[in-house]
C-alpha cells in the first residue's frame, strides 16, 4: 500500500506526491529476486545520471567514467562467475544420460588428452572410474551420482583409495563447472586413480 499523505488532511503537491511514490516503489518488496548484474548496472546508471551536471569536463568526463564503471563491473562480474558455478553446478550428475562403457570412456580419455583437451580428458577419466566400479559390481548403477557422491561411495569398499577419489571429483568439478583449464599433471591424476581403481580388489 502506497504511504499515507501528510497529517491532518492537507492537500500534497504533485512534487510532492511524486517523492512519496518514488519512496514507496524503492521498497525491496516490489523488486524480488534482482540480480547482481541488474543491480550493478543500474547502480551504475544512477552514478552516471548524478554526474553529468557535477563532473568537470562535461560529456568527455562522463564517457571516461562510464568506462571505468563497465570496466569495474565487468571485473566483478567475471570474478564472482567462477566462484559461482561450481556451487550451482557441483551437484549435476557425473554420468551422461547414456554412458559409454569404463574402456569407451577410458579411450575418449586418451583421445582428448593427445589432442591437447585435458579438461575433457578429466572429465572422462573420473567417468570411466565410475563405470569401473558399476561394471564390477564395486557400486549399484545410478545415473545420477555426482562426483562428490562417487567420492563418498566408493571410499567405503575402496579406503586406500578414498584421498585420491576426492581429489578427483574437486578436480572435475572445478574443470566441468567451474571454468579451471585442464593440465595434463591433472590428467595423470585422474588416469593413475584409474589404474589404481582397476587394480584393487574389494574384500568378498
Amino acid at each position: 500500500m502506497l504511504a499515507a499523505g501528510p497529517p491532518g488532511g492537507a492537500a500534497v503537491t504533485r512534487g510532492a506526491g511524486q517523492q512519496l511514490a518514488r519512496s514507496e516503489l524503492a521498497k525491496r518488496m516490489y523488486h524480488p529476486g534482482v540480480s547482481i548484474t541488474e543491480r550493478i548496472l543500474s547502480a551504475i546508471a544512477r552514478l552516471l545520471r548524478s554526474a553529468q551536471g557535477t563532473v568537470p569536463g562535461g560529456w568527455w568526463a562522463v564517457i571516461a567514467l562510464t568506462a571505468l564503471a563497465v570496466l569495474a563491473a565487468a571485473v566483478i562480474l567475471r570474478w564472482i562467475g567462477p566462484v559461482a558455478r561450481p556451487r550451482a553446478r557441483a551437484g549435476a550428475p557425473l554420468l551422461p544420460d547414456r554412458p559409454l562403457s569404463a574402456r569407451d570412456h577410458r579411450q575418449e580419455g586418451e583421445r582428448l588428452a593427445a589432442a591437447g583437451d585435458f579438461a575433457g580428458a578429466i572429465v572422462e577419466s573420473l567417468r570411466a572410474v565410475a563405470l569401473e566400479l558399476e561394471e564390477r559390481g564395486v557400486l549399484p548403477p545410478r545415473l545420477g551420482r555426482t562426483a562428490d557422491e562417487l567420492a563418498v561411495e566408493a571410499s567405503t569398499p575402496l579406503p586406500g583409495q578414498a584421498a585420491g577419489l576426492r581429489d578427483a571429483a574437486r578436480l572435475f568439478d572445478e574443470v566441468r563447472y567451474g571454468g579451471r583449464t585442464g593440465t595434463l599433471a591433472g590428467y595423470w591424476r585422474l588416469r593413475d586413480l584409474d589404474a589404481a581403481v582397476s587394480r584393487t580388489r574389494t574384500a568378498s
